[in-house]
């Protein structure tokens, strides 16, 4: 065996006397710089996971509310296009989306049973993704059934091990907001 080196002479005489095993200074910064890595994670996860379902509620909503337009026949004026569909729902929206991003798509379809969704962007694509479908503006005659469609790519920040709530090769997740229904007859 090789020879052994000496400690240096302070922590030898800490050591000797027993006050560095004894000592619990800088215990609680230890401690905290454990804890601390995971406990921000766990609360920026929270806090992420939050945003995006508040956001998905409220273009929900919105979309809702804007579609009373189409549905009482207000939206079937010669001058109401997809621009003014846009500002309406951007009026409920609490400045919470940059409006000139929300993907919309308002068409009559033949039946209930006839509305089916396609996402308007490929689910794995990458850095930019780009939509795949045209937006339209399409609201139907009297007594028609209307499908509005509202997509927006809601930017995701955290990125944890993997984890993230991303849906798209862009990091941002894909909300949508889809209502069928039939207009009145105006």
């Amino acid at each position: 065996m090789g020879k052994r080196r000496p400690l240096p002479g302070l922590l030898r005489r800490a050591l000797r006397r027993g006050r560095f095993a004894r000592s619990e200074s800088g215990v609680t910064a230890v401690e905290f710089a454990l804890l601390a890595v995971p406990f921000f994670a766990l609360v920026g996860a929270i806090l992420e996971t939050a945003m995006v379902f508040l956001a998905s509620e409220v273009l929900d909503a919105a979309v809702n509310d804007a579609n009373r337009l189409i549905l009482t026949g207000q939206a079937q004026s010669a001058t109401f296009d997809l621009e003014d569909f846009r500002a309406a729902v951007c009026d409920h929206t609490f400045g919470l989306f940059n409006c000139d991003a929300i993907h919309l798509r308002v068409t009559p379809i033949a039946d209930f049973g006839s509305a089916s969704i396609a996402p308007p962007v490929e689910p794995d694509c990458e850095q930019p993704c780009d939509w795949t479908t045209p937006q339209s503006f399409s609201p139907g005659v009297s007594s028609s059934v209307v499908m509005v469609q509202a997509y927006y790519k809601w930017p995701v920040i955290l990125n944890v091990l993997d984890f993230s709530l991303a849906t798209l090769g862009d990091h941002t997740r894909l909300l949508a907001a889809v209502r069928v229904f039939r207009n009145e007859p105006f």
